[in-house]
């Protein structure tokens, strides 16, 4: 039996947790309700600012400053080799080998420039399978490229759909569905944690299915990096890109990652855009009109790195790498959870339903619950009369992500509490 009281969430945030880094971040003063700060549970849309990012970027505004252009070599962190502060920290956070990840443009780019090399349709085989609720711009991204090979869109993209009444999908129909269509496909590319139900996917499993089949796998990452423990070189990950403005917490917009597996790097024969960034660094300066390909993901990058931008997302994959993945998970699954057997208890009164599954491997640290009401505005009661930050997608999914580094217990109480009153009147407690 879940104790509902407010207290009970108290005594949980007494408990010492190495995971918890709240005083090392930001948080916003709360819109309305009794507290002075925001229960903040949008961190899967939007991270909030670590304390430190701020002098880190001044320092390197200082830097340019003081030395002009000759910062490429003399600045603190001299910017020619900037982007290499962020490359071990990057593999470790997504199980890759070093040389096999890049901190380079933005999520939406990263992919397009990765399905240039791994998407290559034939006359037979020139499937792309995405699932039916992907992000937007996963959808926008295949389609364009299905089109600009001259195929048809509406055809060429195979989406999963989960089985009639559920909300998610079940790894043995997507593998099932790789293998009935094994002759068409070409790429598989799915979201690796789905933005909308919070769902994460058998990676492994799915992966070594669209190898089976002769396909080409790559991972949008978007809601999957810092936020669950990831293997790619492991599970024989093809490609693979990433944000860093959510569970990195790097800001608005912050630069991307993106992954190629170590298998593909001395390909001469893979298809690549390139620019200035992608030859050896060894002879960048002699201006050749042929590149000579890093034999790294960095043969992916394209022009010299924006330092000012950088320079959020080293600070927060440091603070990423201080806590460690599994500290990290296991505080996730623990307020997660606290939070599903709180919403479990007005599940009935307030006739909502969690959508995110249950099971621990299944669910990262997100809870997608489906409203009897207009989930937009329900979530702006939340915030103004309440001070719980949440978001939502239209018409009835709100998303409640009790990120591990700054979320507390007293945050998914309130969340909780908060929707209690909206949806059923009275309090949780």
């Amino acid at each position: 039996m879940t104790d509902t009281r407010e207290d009970a969430a108290l005594a949980l945030d007494a408990e010492p947790d190495a995971a918890l880094r709240r005083d090392d971040f930001l948080l916003p003063p709360a819109s309305g309700g009794d507290f002075p700060l925001a229960a903040y549970l949008a961190g899967n849309s939007l991270g909030l600012q670590p304390r430190a990012t701020r002098d880190e970027v001044l320092a390197d505004l200082a830097a340019w400053e003081h030395y002009g252009v000759q910062g490429h070599l003399r600045a603190h962190r001299p910017w020619l080799e900037y982007h290499e502060h962020l490359r071990e920290p990057a593999a470790r956070l997504v199980g890759a080998l070093p040389r096999e990840v890049v901190a380079m443009n933005s999520l939406t780019v990263n992919l397009h420039l990765l399905l240039a090399s791994f998407y290559r349709p034939t006359a037979i085989r020139h499937r792309i399978v995405i699932e039916d609720r992907a992000f937007s711009s996963d959808s926008y991204a295949v389609r364009s490229h299905v089109a600009f090979r001259g195929y048809d869109p509406d055809t060429a993209v195979l989406r999963l759909k989960p089985r009639p009444g559920e909300d998610v999908l079940r790894t043995e129909d997507v593998v099932a569905t790789l293998h009935d269509h094994a002759h068409s496909i070409a790429t598989v590319m799915i979201g690796g944690v789905n933005y909308l139900s919070g769902e994460v996917m058998d990676m492994p499993t799915i992966t070594r299915a669209g190898h089976e089949i002769g396909a080409t796998v790559g991972w949008d990452l978007a809601h999957a990096a810092g936020n669950i423990p990831l293997h790619l070189h492991e599970w024989d990950v093809d490609f693979a890109a990433w944000c860093s403005y959510k569970y990195l917490n790097s800001g608005p917009g912050a630069v991307a990652g993106a992954f190629v597996h170590e298998r593909h790097l001395e390909d001469a024969q893979l298809p690549r855009l390139e620019g200035w960034w992608s030859t050896e660094p060894v002879g960048r300066f002699e201006m050749h009109p042929e590149s000579d390909p890093q034999a790294s993901a960095d043969a992916w990058s394209m022009s010299n790195p924006p330092i000012l931008a950088m320079s959020p997302v080293r600070t927060s994959l440091r603070l990423l790498d201080e806590v460690g993945m599994p500290a990290l998970r296991a505080r996730s699954l623990r307020l997660t959870g606290y939070l599903r057997s709180l919403l479990e208890t007005i599940a009935d009164s307030a006739r909502l339903t969690i959508v995110t599954p249950g099971e621990d491997e299944r669910h990262g640290a997100q809870l997608s619950v489906r409203v009897p009401v207009d989930a937009d505005e329900l979530i702006t009661t939340l915030d103004e009369n309440w001070g719980v930050v949440a978001d939502d997608r239209r018409p009835d999914i709100i998303r409640l992500a009790p990120a591990p580094l700054y979320c507390t217990f007293h945050d998914c109480w309130r969340a909780a509490d908060a929707m209690s009153h909206e949806l059923t009147g009275k309090g949780i407690g």
